[in-house]
C-alpha cells in the first residue's frame, strides 16, 4: 500500500494525452503509413485504415488504459493485480515487458538513422547530390558499424536521459515541448508541400478515393495491411499504453481520452501524407517507393527543392521528434517496471537499462554490415526483419488477443470491472452493446493479423 502512495503521477491531463499520443506517434505514422498508402492506391486505403482504427484500435487502447489505471501498476504487474485468484494471466506481464525491450532493440537503431540524417541535412551533406549519391549516402551509413553504433547510442542516451530527470520534470515536460514542436514543424512542411508546382496531382491521389487502384493492388491485401497498421501505429498489445493509464486519476473516461489520442495519432499520419505525396508528384517520383521513400526518395526531392536544405532539416527534425517520443514512452515503461516490480530507484533503473538496451541493440546495428550474411527469414532479410517480425507479427497481435479476452471474460478481469473503470469520470462512455463484439470479433481480428503475418513470411519460403 505504501508503494502505491509513493508512486509517481503525471502532473496534468494534457501530459497524459501528449505522452500517450507520443507513444503512438512514431515510425508507424510517418514512415510506414505513407508508403503503405502509396502501395495500396491512396485515399481508398486511408478510408479502410480509419475504419479499423475505430473498430479495432480504439477498444484495445481503452482496455490497456483501463488495466493500467485500475491496477496502478506497470503491465509487468497489472494483470497479476487484477486477475482472479488461481488464474495465470500474470504470465503475460513479463512477456509484454520483453516485447518492449524487443521493440527498442531495432527502434533505437532506426531513430539513430533519423538523427544522423537530420545532422547531415543541417551540415549540407546532401547539397548537389544526384540520386545515386543519395542512395550511396544511405548505403554508406548502413555499412559503417561505428556510425551505426554511435547514432544508436545517441538515441538511447537522449531517451534515457529524459527518463532519468523524472516522470514530471523529464518525461512529461520534455514530451510536451517535443510534441508541440512536432506539430509546428509539420504545419510548416505541409504548407510548403501543398504549394509546390504540380502538388495538386499528389493531393488528388491522396485525398480522392479511387477504388480501381485499390482493386488493382489487391483488396484483401489492403484490408490486411490496414488491420496491421491500425494496431502497429498505436503500439498496442505489449502494455506500452497501460503505463500511462497507471499514472492518471479517474476524472475523465478512458474512451474519451483514447479518442483524443487516436485523433492526434491519425492527424500526424494524415499530415505525413500531405507532406510526402504532393512532394512526390511535384518532382515526378513514384509514391509507392516502399521503405526507401524516407531515406532515399525524399532526400532526393529536398535536393531539388528551393531551400531544400532548410526543408530537409525540418523534415528529419520532425521525424526524429516522432521517433524519440515513442522511444521515451517505451523507455519509461521499461524503467517503471523495475521501479514497481523490483523496487529499484529511478536512477538505478535508468543506468542499468541504458547499458542493457545499448547491448541488446547491437545485433540490429551490426545486421547491416558485419552480420549482413545472417538471413533469418530468408534471402534479403536481416536482424531488423527478425526483431520486427517478433514484435509486429507475434507479440502485438497476441497481446491484443490476451487483453481483449482478459477484459471480457469472467475467467479474467471481466466485462463489468472493465466497464466500471473505462467509464469512470466525465466524457464518452464505452458502448455497452459492444460486449459480444469485444468478446468474439475483436480477438478474431487480432488472430487474423497474427496468422497472416506468419503466412506472409513463411509461405514464400515453403513454396
Amino acid at each position: 500500500m505504501e508503494q502505491k502512495q509513493e508512486r509517481e503521477k503525471l502532473a496534468s491531463r494534457m501530459g497524459f494525452i501528449l505522452l500517450s499520443a507520443g507513444c503512438a506517434i512514431g515510425l508507424g505514422n510517418v514512415w510506414r503509413f505513407p508508403f503503405i498508402t502509396g502501395k495500396f492506391g491512396g485515399a481508398a486505403f486511408v478510408l479502410i485504415y480509419l475504419v479499423f482504427l475505430v473498430i479495432f484500435g480504439l477498444p484495445i487502447m481503452v482496455m490497456e488504459f483501463s488495466i493500467g489505471r485500475a491496477s496502478k501498476q506497470n503491465i509487468g504487474l497489472a494483470l497479476k493485480t487484477l486477475e482472479p485468484k488461481g488464474t495465470s494471466w500474470h504470465l503475460y506481464g513479463p512477456v509484454a515487458i520483453i516485447g518492449n525491450y524487443m521493440l527498442m532493440m531495432f527502434y533505437t537503431v532506426i531513430t539513430g538513422w533519423l538523427l544522423a540524417y537530420f545532422f547531415g541535412m543541417v551540415k549540407g551533406d546532401f547539397a548537389g547530390m544526384d540520386p545515386s549519391g543519395v542512395g550511396a549516402y544511405f548505403g554508406d551509413l548502413l555499412a559503417d558499424p561505428s556510425r551505426m553504433l554511435l547514432w544508436m547510442a545517441i538515441a538511447i542516451l537522449l531517451g534515457m536521459g529524459t527518463c532519468f530527470i523524472g516522470l514530471q520534470k523529464g518525461v512529461e515536460r520534455i514530451t510536451k515541448v517535443m510534441m508541440s514542436l512536432l506539430f509546428l514543424v509539420m504545419f510548416m512542411l505541409v504548407f510548403r508541400a501543398i504549394t509546390l508546382p504540380g502538388a495538386g496531382k499528389g493531393l488528388e491521389f491522396y485525398l480522392l478515393p479511387d477504388f480501381g487502384r485499390l482493386k488493382a493492388a489487391g483488396i484483401w491485401n489492403a484490408v490486411y495491411a490496414a488491420m496491421g497498421q491500425a494496431f502497429f501505429t498505436l503500439s498496442l498489445g505489449i502494455g506500452s499504453m497501460a503505463i500511462f493509464g497507471s499514472y492518471i486519476d479517474r476524472k475523465h473516461s478512458l474512451t474519451g481520452e483514447s479518442i483524443n489520442i487516436i485523433a492526434l495519432d491519425t492527424t500526424v499520419a494524415l499530415m505525413s501524407g500531405l507532406i510526402i505525396f504532393p512532394a512526390c508528384f511535384a518532382f515526378g517520383v513514384a509514391p509507392d517507393a516502399g521503405p526507401s521513400l524516407l531515406f532515399i526518395t525524399l532526400p532526393n526531392i529536398f535536393s531539388k527543392m528551393g531551400g531544400g536544405r532548410l526543408w530537409g532539416s525540418l523534415f528529419f527534425l520532425f521525424m526524429a521528434f516522432a521517433a524519440m517520443s515513442t522511444l521515451i514512452a517505451v523507455f519509461e515503461n521499461i524503467v517503471s517496471y523495475w521501479i514497481d516490480a523490483h523496487h529499484w530507484s529511478r536512477r538505478k533503473a535508468v543506468i542499468v537499462n541504458t547499458v542493457s538496451i545499448a547491448v541488446l541493440s547491437i545485433p540490429c546495428a551490426l545486421g547491416f554490415n558485419l552480420w549482413s550474411g545472417f538471413h533469418p527469414l530468408g534471402p534479403g532479410s536481416g536482424v531488423l526483419d527478425l526483431e520486427d517480425f517478433i514484435v509486429s507479427s507475434t507479440l502485438l497481435p497476441l497481446g491484443s488477443v490476451i487483453f481483449g479476452i482478459f477484459c471480457c471474460s469472467k475467467r479474467g478481469w471481466g466485462w463489468k470491472n472493465f466497464i466500471r473503470e473505462a467509464d469512470a469520470g466525465q466524457g464518452v462512455k464505452f458502448p455497452q452493446w459492444a460486449r459480444k463484439y469485444c468478446t468474439y470479433v475483436l480477438p478474431l481480428i487480432a488472430l487474423i493479423v497474427f496468422v497472416m503475418g506468419y503466412y506472409g513470411i513463411f509461405a514464400p519460403l515453403l513454396s
